[in-house]
C-alpha cells in the first residue's frame, strides 16, 4: 500500500540556477546533491521546505539518462511556456508570503486573490514551472457546487 509521497520531480534547464532559486528565493534547504558516476555523471539534486523533511523536490536536468534528448526538448518547451505546473505550496498568509517572495525577486504570474478554497497566487521558477501558492481555508465542496449551479 502507498503511504506517502516522498519526491516530486521538477524539470530544469540548469541545476545550479535551480538550486539558487529554490534555496535563496524560496527558502528551501538542500536535501541531497550528488553526482552519480554509475549513471553517466547524472546529478541528483533535491530540495525541500524546512520543517517538512519527508517531501523532496527533485530538480532534474532534462538530459539523459533521466530523459532522452528528443523528449527533453519537448518537455522543456512545455515547461518554458508555463504549461506544466508541478504543484501547490501551502502558506499561512498568501499575501504576506507573496510580498516576501517578490522582494526576493520571484516573479508572480497572478497576484494573491480570494477563491472558494482560500487565497491563491501563481509564480514561475526561472525555467517556467508554474507553481501555486495557497493559503487554504475550510470549505464544503457540495455548498460550492450548489452555489455554482444556482448562478452564484
Amino acid at each position: 500500500m502507498i503511504d506517502a509521497i516522498s519526491h516530486v520531480n521538477v524539470w530544469v534547464d540548469d541545476q545550479e540556477e535551480a538550486k539558487a532559486f529554490y534555496t535563496e528565493k524560496l527558502g528551501f534547504e538542500v536535501r541531497e546533491d550528488a553526482t552519480l558516476e554509475e549513471f553517466g555523471g547524472y546529478r541528483w539534486l533535491t530540495v525541500g521546505p524546512p520543517g517538512q523533511p519527508d517531501v523532496n523536490v527533485i530538480l532534474s536536468a532534462a538530459i539523459p539518462p533521466a530523459i532522452d534528448a528528443d523528449t527533453a526538448k519537448q518537455v522543456m518547451a512545455l515547461v518554458n511556456q508555463g504549461a506544466m505546473g508541478p504543484g501547490i505550496f501551502r502558506t499561512e498568509d498568501c499575501r504576506k508570503t507573496a510580498k516576501e517572495l517578490q522582494e526576493r525577486g520571484v516573479e508572480f504570474t497572478q497576484e494573491p486573490d480570494a477563491r472558494f478554497y482560500g487565497v491563491d497566487a501563481g509564480f514561475r521558477d526561472p525555467f517556467g514551472n508554474e507553481w501555486r501558492l495557497v493559503q487554504p481555508i475550510e470549505y464544503d465542496l457540495e455548498t460550492v457546487q450548489g452555489a455554482e449551479a444556482n448562478g452564484g
